[in-house]
């Protein structure tokens, strides 16, 4: 620890994942003095347990399906297997060189990097390897962990989380999925690239159940085509060990046996036992409750990312740790509009969307005054280049501003960058349409929507 005993930071964050380093990188750049407490590695889930490592594991499973299905191209290959040796020294090699680059980056900005276990002792400072780091005010960011059931044990062996699936020295035969939101899904598909027979279980009606409903039936239906087996509306209720794997009995009896269960139902907040609640700090469920600007009802201490019941998303908890560095460095800030952020589901095909639901558009406009439009991307010439299927749907206020964006096929995480400059700027389609968009890319395929819904379709019918 660079600082003596004496000091008193502007910010001392507790916690350096996404939210955590995000506050420390631009508040010192706003000429904060800022110290940053981490018990593990810099850059939290995200860069080692999240984002990054599960899609490098998505891109080898690309890979092995492109070698699998080149013939269709016109283009003779063998695929003789996964190496997962190589696949995770890939994937190691991806985290390990962001790794480096973020602690340069940290340390480019004079930012007091400590490393150990904190806990909060007062509203104005942190405990950690037995002293007090003092700060002008507190900025909680502990982040998150894989969640379970009562009664379901990980043993990080046959009854894994993700945390572990990023680690597996083995491509399973058979897996069982439990959760078919984000994480189950995305492991369900590289598994399947990798030649692991999967099944999902959901209890919800569909899988990525938060998403607009046009997009998990797409998903579903490309899921049966590739052979990823599900079972939805039924909730999980035992897991036992069998002779070689795991058996799954849910709600109505139903069994599924598998060499391993992994369970994706969720991350929940890192909050025990840090102190938070002798502090004052108002919690609900383990969450620490925030206002728009991020700040608790502690006047000294404001929390960010995964630990707040915010979207958990990395791009998320960077917003919100600039947010708190810019009001504690007194610049204007504006709250975060959730809807407005972009959200992707990496699996193949990926799902992306922004904006609300058409559910959820009728519910606040009134059915009538939504209009809903599907550009199939068989319409679009890159995607039928790269052999990807998929629709883009937009919800529109009738007569008004495009509220929904929502995407379905290969490569749609790269296209939702324009969705969202057209819902946070409360596009209309006649203003969209008049943009030129490259030909052909994927991105001409939210053009030729916009078209569409401005009554001047082009590749598409009426």
């Amino acid at each position: 620890m660079a600082n003596d005993a004496s000091t008193v930071f502007d910010l001392v964050i507790l916690g350096g994942g996404s939210g955590g380093y995000a506050a420390a990188l631009r508040g010192a750049q706003l000429g904060l003095d800022v110290a940053l407490i981490e018990k593990n590695k810099l850059g939290g889930t995200c860069l080692h347990n999240g984002c990054i490592p599960t899609k490098a594991l998505l891109h080898a499973g690309e890979i092995a399906d492109q070698a699998r299905e080149a013939d269709q191209f016109g283009v003779k290959t063998s695929f003789e297997g996964i190496d997962i040796a190589g696949v995770h020294k890939y994937k190691d090699d991806v985290v390990s060189g962001l790794y480096k680059g973020l602690q340069g980056l940290i340390a480019s900005r004079k930012v007091t990097y400590i490393e150990g276990e904190g806990r909060l002792s007062s509203p104005t400072s942190v405990a950690v390897n037995g002293q007090q780091v003092q700060g002008r005010h507190i900025l909680l960011a502990t982040g998150s962990v894989p969640k379970s059931l009562p009664g379901l044990e990980i043993d990080g062996d046959r009854i894994i989380s993700s945390d572990h699936a990023l680690k597996l020295d083995r491509v399973p035969k058979s897996a069982i999925v439990l959760g078919g939101g984000v994480i189950g899904v995305e492991f369900a598909s590289a598994w399947k690239s990798f030649g692991t027979d999967v099944t999902i279980v959901e209890g919800l009606k569909h899988l990525v159940p938060v998403e607009d409903e046009n997009s998990s039936k797409l998903l579903e239906r490309a899921f049966r085509k590739r052979g990823i087996k599900f079972n939805l509306g039924t909730f999980f209720d035992k897991a036992e060990y069998t002779a070689d794997g795991v058996k799954v009995t849910l709600a109505d009896g139903k069994t599924f046996e598998a060499e391993v269960l992994l369970v994706a139902i969720g991350r929940g907040p890192v909050s025990a036992g840090l102190g938070y609640e002798e502090q004052g700090v108002a919690m609900d469920r383990g969450y620490v409750l925030v206002d728009e600007y991020m700040q608790t009802n502690v006047p000294t201490i404001s929390a960010v990312g995964d630990l707040v019941p915010t979207l958990q998303l990395a791009h998320v908890g960077f917003a919100e740790g600039m947010l708190v560095a810019e009001r504690l460095a007194g610049l204007k800030t504006v709250p975060i509009d959730y809807d407005g952020v972009p959200r992707v589901t990496y699996c193949h095909p990926e799902v992306a969307s922004v904006g609300i639901t058409e559910a959820k558009a009728k519910e606040l406009y009134g059915t009538d005054k939504v209009v809903a439009l599907k550009y199939n991307l068989a319409g679009n010439g890159k995607s039928r280049i790269l052999k990807t299927a998929g629709e883009i749907k937009l919800v529109q206020v009738k007569d008004g501003a495009v509220v929904g964006v929502h995407m379905v096929g290969d490569r749609m995480g790269e296209q939702v960058g324009e969705a969202q400059l057209v819902y946070n700027w409360e596009a209309l389609p006649a203003e969209v349409a008049q943009l030129v968009h490259a030909h052909p890319t994927q991105n001409e395929a939210l053009g030729e929507a916009h078209l569409a819904l401005a009554g001047k379709p082009l590749h598409s019918h009426d």
